[in-house]
């Protein structure tokens, strides 16, 4: 029996357009995640007005072999996404007067906490070997780590740095294969565990490519880089906003390139100058624009 891929969605397509009775039992499940996860046959038949056979047809019509089988499923799914299925509503206060503090207050907490954690000497001589690389290579795959590759090359090129970004995990691995022991390869991962950032690492070592992680300690991503700046990703439960990790995760990206920049000393002011004559020229000319738009 095919195993169901996303029981959530099955349910909620099958209460409008399920039989009368799996309508009711998929309405039912819905309502109340916890009874059913733990409830007898007995009682979900009693509790929906249905005999028990009608309870097992009801789970094997979502692709499950029996109840036992459903629920299963069923707890898997509220492990995971739980705190998405019956949130807290939010108040009105929180709607209109705090969204502003409650996104400031946690991107504030979390760069503290990247900072507090950081071990600046692993950083600076991470910046160190960035400065002397013959070309850097940046990879990242989904949300926070894509952005975070393709921010490291926006800011490392200005400093005069031959850096490129990759975020699609078979160019990871192409890229990786043309590395050199002149090679620097920085590998983004919040999870520690994204499979074509992990391949791309091992692939560039095996041609003497230098490689730096910035992910979990102990995660599958630490291990198999040679050096590892540790970031942890804390959320603070506020599901309805965007994760805060990106910017304590920004800030460490920060931090390195200003490294990078004061190591390569003074050689990296022509390119600024450059790129600011340019976009200025281009714009209205303020000098008081940041580099860039």
């Amino acid at each position: 029996m095919k195993t169901p891929a996303d029981i959530i969605t099955r349910l909620q397509l099958m209460s409008q357009d399920g039989t009368k009775s799996d309508r009711k039992l998929a309405g039912f499940v819905l309502a109340d995640l916890d009874f059913v996860s733990k409830a007898a046959i007995s009682e979900i038949a009693a509790r929906v007005g249905v005999s028990e056979p009608t309870v097992t047809r009801f789970c094997r019509n979502l692709g499950c072999e029996g109840l036992r089988d459903f629920k299963f499923y069923l707890a898997q799914a509220i492990a995971i996404g739980g705190q998405y299925l019956s949130p807290e509503p939010l108040s009105r206060d929180a709607r209109e007067q705090r969204i502003a503090s409650a996104i400031t207050e946690a991107a504030i907490s979390a760069i503290q906490r990247a900072s507090e954690n950081l071990d600046m000497t692993t950083l600076v001589a991470v910046a160190a070997r960035i400065a002397v690389s013959g070309n850097v290579l940046c990879v990242g795959s989904g949300g926070i780590s894509s952005m975070m590759a393709t921010e490291m090359q926006n800011r490392l090129f200005r400093l005069g740095v031959s850096v490129l970004a990759q975020i699609d995990g078979q160019l990871q691995r192409m890229y990786a294969a043309v590395a050199t022991p002149e090679t620097t390869v920085i590998a983004f991962s919040v999870s520690g565990y994204a499979r074509s950032v992990i391949d791309a690492v091992q692939v560039a070592q095996q041609y003497g490519a230098t490689t730096i992680a910035i992910t979990p300690p102990d995660s599958a991503l630490a291990k198999a880089a040679d050096t590892v700046i540790h970031f942890q990703s804390l959320e603070d439960g506020n599901i309805y906003k965007p994760t805060s990790s990106r910017y304590a995760l920004l800030s460490i990206v920060d931090m390195i390139v200003t490294s990078v920049a004061e190591t390569r000393g003074p050689r990296v002011l022509e390119n600024l100058r450059r790129i600011k004559q340019s976009v200025n020229t281009l714009k209205v000319d303020d000098p008081r624009l940041p580099l860039g738009d």
